[in-house]
């Protein structure tokens, strides 16, 4: 994620501006790269965790695919705590049908469903998935998307030079940035939070890195397995309500 996401076609440059401002001001919601994690991976048990509505099978649901010319690889369930795993549960958040639900403390996303059931992925935290909290609405949606490093991150890291984003002022339009792709941060899709028509600079989106899920190993915002991602944002629709915060009645 960055402060830098170009605005889409819906969103004025005054309106952008604004939002890239608040983006100054909050440095830390940028980035959503992982810092290299060097310990040992946890090798889980698999369970039988309760299947997510029409699907019959985790290898199913987790298996490599083609989306939009791009390769997914498949995740190596039995490596991964099956809490993680995309499944159906008693909805804990008591929000209305529709609503996500971000519980930064289990490393949980809620999607509530009727009757008090809800869809439950595992997701992955960095220091920046914890310092926002509150509601919002997904105000845009976008299938793998670019990616914008801030001025900060490219200061550290030059190598990302080449992903600098400018400002034409001849087309007045964002220029630069890393485009969508298997190795962008962003992966498959990104739901993009706003609160009070600007943007919150958190975003929920895919990634590849499957053992960063249920961990905090990362700067940014809040990543899913790509599969999960793409699953999600088949599910909900712009104006989506979201909360995020920090513990729920159970998990």
């Amino acid at each position: 994620m960055s402060s830098f996401d170009a605005p889409s076609p819906g969103l004025s440059r005054r309106r952008f501006l604004s939002a890239a401002a608040a983006g100054a001001a909050a440095a830390a919601l940028s980035g959503c790269v992982s810092v290299p994690n060097t310990s040992t991976r946890t090798v889980y048990v698999p369970t039988t965790p309760r299947l997510a509505p029409g699907q019959s099978s985790y290898r199913v649901m987790y298996g490599a695919l083609v989306d939009n010319g791009f390769e997914i690889p498949s995740v190596p369930i039995d490596r991964m705590d099956p809490r993680m795993l995309r499944q159906e549960v008693d909805d804990p958040t008591g929000e209305r049908p529709g609503t996500i639900v971000v519980d930064t403390s289990q490393h949980f996303l809620y999607l509530v469903n009727e009757g008090g059931r809800a869809l439950r992925y595992g997701v992955g935290l960095g220091r920046a998935g914890f310092e926002w909290s509150g509601r919002a609405q997904v105000e845009r949606k976008a299938v793998w998307p670019k990616w914008h490093p801030p001025a900060e991150m490219i200061k550290r890291q030059p190598e990302l030079e080449k992903y600098r984003t400018t400002f034409n002022k001849k087309t007045g339009e964002w220029e630069g940035g890393m485009e969508g792709g298997i190795m962008n941060p962003l992966g498959a899709r990104a739901l993009y939070l706003y609160q009070n028509g600007k943007d919150t600079l958190y975003r929920i989106h895919g990634s590849p890195e499957w053992w960063t899920i249920g961990k905090s190993v990362s700067s940014g915002c809040v990543r899913m397995l790509n599969q999960d991602a793409i699953d999600l944002y088949n599910r909900v629709p712009e104006g989506t309500p979201v909360l995020v915060t920090h513990g729920l009645y159970s998990a």
